[in-house]
């Protein structure tokens, strides 16, 4: 299946040209670019996030920020971590939470010497 193109607009502000793009068309690029992290769940009306889908986002944020920091493929991080590579997309869009068995054998592969000192 091909992904749409988007449809920027154009625009000069400040003397800059800048591209303005719907906001759905952004996450997508920002996702391919693999710069994309996913949003906190909204707020209830006392201020306060859903327990399990903030843990979920926190999760997918600490993945993401290390796999980067690694300079991992998603590809190579399930690899190494002996997970399919999309059960680590869903991790890291945070609408999968994974047990503690699939959540060790990333943070193997991602924090291998700390492991080793904390043993």
């Amino acid at each position: 299946m091909k992904a749409r193109s988007p449809h920027p607009q154009y625009l000069t502000i400040g003397g800059k040209r800048v591209v303005v793009l719907e906001e759905d068309d952004y996450q997508r690029l920002a996702q391919q670019a693999d710069v994309w992290e996913p949003p906190m769940p909204e707020r209830d009306a006392d201020g306060n996030y859903p327990a399990l889908e903030a843990m979920a986002v926190s999760l997918a944020r600490d993945i993401l920020r290390s796999r980067r920091r690694l300079g991992l493929s998603q590809a190579e991080l399930a690899r190494r971590a002996k997970i399919s590579r999309q059960a680590l997309d869903r991790i890291e869009r945070a609408t999968s939470k994974p047990n503690t068995k699939v959540i060790d054998r990333i943070e193997r592969v991602l924090n291998p010497v700390s492991r080793q000192t904390n043993r």
